[in-house]
């Protein structure tokens, strides 16, 4: 990520691997990282360009513009020649008739906005949410690194409706620790201010004008509105000023948020944001009778947005959503995009694989249509469960309330049919009582609730995050065009980690052609190949079962760094005082005087106004500034003052601008280092209980991860019932349940050791697979190696082997076809000489364990492709037995 301005967000965005060699994601799944990398692509390098710049930088050739913006026509393509792009593009802006004839209301609402504000649209289930966190974190540290920088310092998330923020509070839990190296992650986590507005509350808290808040609402609590308090009829009368001030009253809230500087806005489920109506509708002229057209004015919700732009400095918006389109035009300002097939095939959607289900039914014959459904779904699904237990829920969508009370004995009594009590059934709508609400909350999150079939109507589309719902009816005649049908159903598709079931679809005949039409329009795909698209790669969740491993204790080598120069010869520092000018003007805002024992002071003074102010630097104590610059250099504090003396004065105040100046004249007179490599004795962790996520079950802690891999490997992810001998498998063996090996050879070199271990097994403490887990947060069993990117990576190898006095076997096992290069570098080692290949450098990273440990450590490597040899086990056999 080469970014000469701003090195560190390659530091981020590294940190999100386990090893940047072997690209493993610590915590973001693909499409997560995927979008992160886009993002700060658009920020760093395109310089957070709006879309129209953007899709000049992207797209050179007029032709490639036109397309890809949508402009299609022959007409627009001949004005394009005739009168250029910025004539274009305000026609746009201002013709109606021009929009209107072309189907350009998105595109113009795009050109029309004054900041950048970019669409992420992924599918449900691809995890929106973190994404908006992920961001949000990045941001801030980017900050806090280059405080002088163009980057976010606060930030306001928003969603439409109470359901899809109760999904938002997942920001919460998200883990900021494996987003940002630890040095970042401090200083970020010490200033978070997260915030979450609450019903009947006025005002924020917040302090306005500060730093580091993110604020979590839905949009009906910030979005400009009117006042909705009752006047008087002598207030009544007085409409101007009266009815502005209780326009103000009533978004204090927004108020509070315009304050905060340095701005980014983040929108869930965008498409509620966009639409301006601007072309309104045509209607006759009462007094002339001819046809005029009347505007129509732009969602509240990008009024909001539009409204905090003009208060305060917004660096950018942030768009999400599954669905970035309106009114069947797609929005322009989509920069990544992550469909429904692409999640299905990455295993974070269940399969709908020959399971769209269409009966040739209408919404006529209700009656059977429901009966059907049920029938089926029963028939199918209720013996199924999620790996948490969680049984197979149904959701029927109705199109109004009395519909649906109409048609619940149908249900009821299909069930009492198939022996299942009516009290398996849930409705949920406007009118339903307040436990009704409750108990559709907890389905989402609550194994036992034992409601099965859950009726609808106005329910259950967006933000509804409910994994156990495996199947979906619509039940209801589509009236208008929008994304109901889609909605509704692929509301089904949420997916955990272990579950193997695909979702099914029920679809009447006369939904069928909205479904297509809608998949093809939001997601270009069709019935059918969303019908064939099968599941790719997988998602187990594992349970670590031996979180209190002992650790293995052994010498390493590390690489220590120290000045080449006998502190004694140094010559003293000597300073200059630094040339850099101060400069800080910000808005009236009350300050908060550091506390003298803090070494420093800040002074403030107004200045050309009222509403201005300046502030004066921080000023460092002379003790307080070299105390700052020896945590920093790690120098004495005795050996800072003299020359800090020398330019300040014995009484005087360093200024906090003038140390970084400061420091790289430090570094210029202290940069000679030399290599040094140390042993030590150190406890390598086989399994680090703090690296899972950690759950409470029956008053029980439960450490689990999540592990995906491709499914033609799924036949390698082994579990101890899976295995000959499960009892011996889960005493001496896996530390974790389910275990994710990369070859046949690995799994069968494991059962072959529990095999030799029923004839004798009290001599080892266990045999454990550690290959799977390579996350420097899950395990301290690693070896570092230089490669040839000249960086240091981790190496994990496969098996560890500990008998009870204390002696270890760890064994590897490699293709075969990677013999010679793994020979030939161990030769290289054994004569003094480095390594040339990649895995030579692993392999030598681990034999220099062994060399350094040979009293408690041996290192074997077993070559083997399909299945291994007769005799591949000799030396583990002979390790074993060892008196």
């Amino acid at each position: 990520y080469p970014c000469e301005a701003f090195p560190a967000i390659a530091e981020i965005l590294n940190f999100a691997h386990t090893d940047i060699e072997d690209k493993e994601l610590r915590y973001l799944r693909a499409a997560q990282f995927r979008a992160l990398e886009t993002y700060w692509y658009l920020r760093l390098i395109q310089d957070t360009p709006r879309i129209p710049r953007l899709y000049e930088t992207l797209f050179e050739k007029d032709s490639d513009r036109l397309r890809a913006m949508g402009l299609l026509s022959d007409e627009i393509r001949d004005y394009l020649l005739d009168e250029g792009w910025d004539a274009l593009y305000e026609r746009i802006r201002t013709d109606n008739a021009f929009v209107r004839q072309h189907k350009l209301e998105s595109l113009r609402e795009t050109l029309t906005l004054d900041y950048p504000s970019y669409i992420l649209a992924l599918a449900m289930g691809a995890g929106k949410t973190i994404l908006m966190g992920t961001i949000v974190a990045t941001e801030f540290a980017m900050a806090q690194e280059y405080p002088e920088g163009p980057f976010v310092q606060n930030a306001l998330i928003f969603a439409p409706g109470k359901t899809i923020i109760e999904s938002l509070r997942e920001i919460s839990d998200i883990h900021f620790d494996l987003l940002l190296p630890p040095r970042m992650h401090k200083p970020f986590s010490a200033t978070l201010k997260l915030t979450f507005t609450r019903d009947g509350e006025k005002r924020l808290p917040i302090t306005e004008g500060s730093l580091w808040n993110i604020i979590i609402t839905n949009t009906e609590k910030i979005r400009i509105q009117k006042s909705q308090r009752r006047r008087s009829p002598q207030l009544s009368l007085q409409l101007g000023r009266q009815e502005d001030h209780d326009a103000e009253i009533a978004n204090a809230r927004l108020r509070a948020i315009a304050s905060l500087p340095h701005l980014a806005i983040f929108s869930d489920e965008a498409h509620h944001t966009y639409g301006q109506k601007l072309l309104g509708k045509w209607q006759k002229d009462k007094e002339t009778g001819e046809s005029i057209f009347v505007e129509q004015g732009i969602k509240k919700v990008r009024k909001t947005v539009d409204y905090l732009a003009g208060e305060t400095n917004l660096v950018v918006v942030v768009n999400t959503t599954g669905t970035p389109y309106f009114e069947r035009q797609p929005l322009r300002d989509v920069v990544i995009w992550y469909g429904l097939g692409e999640g299905i095939k990455d295993g974070i959607l269940k399969e709908l694989a020959n399971n769209i289900q269409i009966f040739d039914l209408d919404e006529d014959e209700s009656e059977h249509l429901v009966e059907r459904i049920i029938q089926d779904f029963v028939d199918d699904y209720w013996e199924v469960a999620l790996p948490d237990g969680s049984p197979a829920r149904l959701a029927l969508y109705f199109p109004q309330i009395d519909t649906l009370q109409n048609l619940r004995p149908v249900v009821e009594s299909t069930l009492a049919l198939k022996g299942i009590d009516p009290s398996t059934v849930l409705e949920f709508h406007q009118g339903s009582p307040k436990e009704n609400e409750t108990a559709f909350n907890h389905l989402s999150a609550d194994p036992r609730a034992l409601h099965r079939i859950i009726l609808l109507v106005n329910k259950g589309t967006e933000g509804w995050n409910c994994p156990s719902l495996f199947a979906c009816g619509l039940v209801r005649k589509l009236k208008s065009s929008n994304n109901f049908v889609l909605q509704a159903a692929t509301r089904c598709l949420r997916q955990i980690p272990g579950n193997e079931t695909p979702a099914r679809v029920y679809v009447s005949k006369g939904n069928r052609a909205i479904l297509a039409k809608q998949l093809e329009e939001t997601f270009g795909t069709s019935i059918q190949e969303l019908n064939e698209q099968h599941t790719e790669r997988m998602e187990k969740e594992i349970v670590l079962r031996k979180p209190a491993l002992p650790p293995l204790l052994i010498k390493k080598r590390i690489l220590r760094f120290r000045r080449k120069t006998d502190p004694t010869t140094l010559t003293p520092l000597q300073f200059t005082l630094p040339k850099v000018e101060y400069k800080h003007e910000g808005r009236m805002q009350t300050w908060t005087i550091a506390e003298p024992e803090s070494g420093h002071s800040r002074l403030t003074r107004i200045d050309g106004g009222e509403d201005k102010l300046i502030i004066e630097p921080l000023h460092y104590s002379l003790h307080g500034a070299a105390a700052e610059l020896s945590a920093n250099y790690h120098l004495p504090v005795a050996e800072l003052l003299p020359p800090l003396q020398q330019i300040y004065g014995t009484g005087g105040q360093v200024p906090e601008h003038h140390l970084p100046e400061l420091g790289r004249q430090i570094e210029e007179q202290r940069k000679e280092y030399e290599e040094e490599w140390e042993e030590i004795d150190v406890a390598l962790a086989l399994v680090k209980a703090d690296g899972f996520e950690k759950q409470i079950k029956d008053g029980v802690p439960i450490y689990t991860a999540r592990v995906s891999f491709s499914k033609d490997r799924e036949h390698l992810y082994k579990t101890t019932e899976q295995m000959p001998d499960g009892g011996l498998a889960r005493e001496l063996s896996f530390h974790y349940e389910g275990y994710n090996f990369d070859s046949t050879p690995e799994a069968e070199y494991l059962e072959r050791v529990l095999n030799l271990l029923k004839q004798n097994p009290e001599q080892i403490e266990g045999v454990w697979f550690t290959g799977g887990l390579t996350d420097p947060n899950k395990t301290e069993l690693y070896a570092e190696y230089l490669g040839e990117d000249n960086r240091w990576h981790r190496y994990t190898p496969d098996f560890v082997i500990r008998r009870k006095d204390g002696k270890h076997l760890i064994v590897e096992v490699k293709k075969d076809a990677l013999s010679a290069e793994i020979r030939t570098d161990l030769e290289r080692h054994a004569r003094g000489e480095a390594p040339q290949t990649p895995e030579g450098r692993k392999a030598v990273a681990l034999k220099r364990w062994e060399e350094l440990n040979p009293e408690v450590l041996h290192y074997q490597v077993i070559f083997a492709d399909k299945a291994l040899a007769t005799n591949a086990l000799d030396e583990t056999h002979r390790f074993i037995e060892a008196q």
